[in-house]
């Protein structure tokens, strides 16, 4: 079986077990803030964190005019508090004042906010516009690209690219999405559950 064919089989099988996050169809500054907060955090706790959020703090405005203690006990459960305010606070002050209170929609532009870096932009362009200029990166989709063959890269840049021509375009912005949440659930970094994977039959790397 072909690469191709398989990477094909592995995505539509994880796609009948996961759904997209809540936060990924509020629009593009709200994912935009969403994947900050997600950093080192699940997408159920940013899922707690967003209404409270959102419902004190709207815009980017509202955003860069908050108290930054103010925002980092709002979201203190979701980890690296300290810093994910921060990020958000520039995030919003650049937006306000280069941008007009808008999130650019170009990976060009949106790599230039304090906080966002390709993997980021990739899923706001994805998510917050319907846009597929890449597919996005993190841990555990660099664990799962090795472990299921997809990439032999070590790098995030060097992984992007051998997806990007793994996987139809049409489907990029599933890839990570799928990818992460499998991650999370089955194929976590320590212990993975290969008995329980619903993709092993396709996975080079199984130990059941």
């Amino acid at each position: 079986m072909k690469k191709t064919e398989r990477a094909a089989k592995v995505l539509k099988r994880l796609e009948r077990g996961y759904g997209t996050p809540a936060w990924g169809r509020g629009g593009p500054f709200k994912t935009l803030v969403a994947t900050i907060l997600s950093t080192q955090c699940t997408d159920r706790q940013v899922d707690k964190v967003l209404p409270t959020l959102f419902k004190k703090f709207r815009t980017p405005r509202d955003f860069a005019n908050a108290d930054l203690r103010t925002l980092e006990k709002m979201m203190r459960s979701t980890g690296y508090y300290h810093q994910k305010a921060k990020h958000l606070k520039a995030m919003a002050r650049k937006l306000v004042s280069d941008y007009g209170g808008r999130v650019p929609a170009s990976m060009a532009e949106l790599v230039k906010l304090p906080g966002v870096g390709r993997k980021t932009a990739n899923i706001v362009l994805s998510q917050g516009f319907g846009k597929t200029e890449g597919i996005a990166v993190d841990t555990h989709v660099w664990r799962l690209s090795r472990r299921l063959g997809f990439s032999k890269k070590n790098t995030q840049l060097g992984i992007e690219r051998d997806l990007m021509a793994l996987f139809e375009k049409k489907d990029w912005g599933k890839v990570n999405e799928l990818l992460v949440q499998h991650g999370r659930a089955v194929c976590t970094a320590r212990k993975p559950e290969c008995c329980a994977c619903a993709v092993r039959q396709w996975c080079p790397s199984r130990e059941c």
